[in-house]
C-alpha cells in the first residue's frame, strides 16, 4: 500500500503539532507564573470533591480563628478592668490601714471616693463601644453610682446596677463553648455595700472622718480591714476565672492554627505545582514550539509546487 504525500496533508499535520506545542507552552507558563496546577475545580476533576470539602473546613477554621482573635482582645480588656477593681479594693484597704497607722483621717474620705470612682469606671468598661459587664444591656451603663453620697441617699444598692442576668457564651471551635460574660452586679455589689457602710458611718454621729482619729473611728476601721481583704480576694477570683478562659482560648487557637497549617499543606499537595518540573515542562514545550515552527517553515520551502516550477 502506498501512502500519498500531499502538501495540504503535510501542512495540516505540522500545524496540528505546532498548535499542540503552543498549548503545552501556555499551560506550562501558567503553572510557572501562578505556582498552581490549575485555575478552577474543573482542572482538578479527580480531586474536586476532596478539595471542596477541605476548603469548607479551612473556611470554618478561619472563621473560628478570626472570632477567637476578637474574643482574646475582649477578654484582655475584661482582665484590665477586673484588675483595676481589685486594685481599687486593695487601695481602699491600704488607705484605712495607713489612717490607723498614723492616727489621722484628714484625706481618708477623699482617697476612698477616688478609688470608688476608679472602680466604677472599670465596671463600666467598654469594648467595641459596648459595655462589657452589662449582660445583654450592652448599650446601658451598668453602674450608675458616682459618689459615696449616692449610696446613702435611700435607694438600695441593687438599684445602682443596670445590667441584666444574661451572660455571654462563646463557641471557640466545633466542640468548645465557654461562658465569657461577667456581670457588674456580681463584681461590685459587695464593694458598693462596704462603701455604703463606710459612708453611713461617716455621716453618723461618730463621723465625719476629719483630723485626728477618734476611738470609735479606729474601732470601725479596724473592723473594715477584713471586709476589704475579702472584697479584693473575691474580685481577684473573678479575674482568675477570666484568665482561665484566656488560657483555654489560647490553647484552642493554637490547635486551630495547627489545623489550618495542616489543611494548607494538604491543599498545597494537590493544587501547588512542582516548580522544578513546571520549569522543565515550559522549557521542553518552548523547544517543541520552535521545532514545529522550523518544520513548518521548511515545509513551505519544500512545497511540491516549488518543485514543479
Amino acid at each position: 500500500m502506498v501512502t500519498r504525500v500531499t502538501t495540504p496533508g503535510n501542512y495540516s499535520a505540522v500545524l496540528t503539532n505546532l498548535l499542540s506545542a503552543q498549548q503545552r507552552q501556555i499551560d506550562a507558563g501558567e503553572k510557572v507564573s501562578t505556582g498552581k496546577n490549575g485555575q478552577n475545580l474543573k482542572e482538578y476533576a479527580n480531586s474536586s470533591e476532596l478539595l471542596t470539602a477541605m476548603r469548607s473546613v479551612q473556611t470554618r477554621v478561619d472563621v473560628y480563628l478570626s472570632q477567637n482573635k476578637l474574643l482574646a482582645d475582649k477578654l484582655s480588656t475584661q482582665d484590665t478592668a477586673l484588675t483595676r477593681v481589685a486594685d481599687s479594693a486593695q487601695a481602699i484597704r491600704q488607705a484605712m490601714a495607713d489612717a490607723l497607722a498614723s492616727g489621722r483621717v484628714d484625706t481618708l474620705v477623699e482617697d476612698i471616693q477616688a478609688q470608688m470612682r476608679n472602680a466604677v469606671e472599670a465596671m463600666n468598661a467598654r469594648y467595641g463601644g459596648k459595655y462589657l459587664f452589662a449582660g445583654g444591656q450592652v448599650d446601658t451603663r451598668p453602674v450608675t453610682a458616682t459618689s459615696l453620697a449616692d449610696l446613702t441617699a435611700g435607694p438600695p444598692i441593687s438599684s445602682f446596677f443596670k445590667n441584666d442576668t444574661f451572660k455571654v457564651s462563646a463557641k471557640l471551635d466545633e466542640a468548645t463553648t465557654v461562658a465569657t460574660g461577667l456581670l457588674a452586679s456580681d463584681i461590685g455589689t459587695d464593694m458598693l455595700t462596704a462603701l455604703q457602710t463606710f459612708e453611713s458611718f461617716n455621716e453618723s454621729g461618730s463621723g465625719p472622718f476629719t483630723g485626728q482619729m477618734t476611738a470609735a473611728q479606729k474601732s470601725f476601721l479596724e473592723g473594715q480591714l477584713a471586709t476589704w481583704d475579702q472584697i479584693r480576694s473575691d474580685v481577684t477570683q473573678v479575674a482568675a476565672y477570666n484568665g482561665t478562659n484566656q488560657k483555654r482560648l489560647d490553647t484552642v487557637a493554637e490547635d486551630l492554627q495547627t489545623r489550618k497549617d495542616q489543611l494548607t499543606g494538604m491543599l498545597g499537595d494537590i493544587t501547588d505545582a512542582d516548580m522544578a518540573e513546571a520549569a522543565a515542562q515550559l522549557q521542553q514545550s518552548q523547544l517543541a514550539v520552535q521545532a514545529a515552527a522550523y518544520v513548518f517553515q521548511s515545509l513551505q520551502s519544500s512545497s511540491l509546487i516549488n518543485l514543479l516550477k
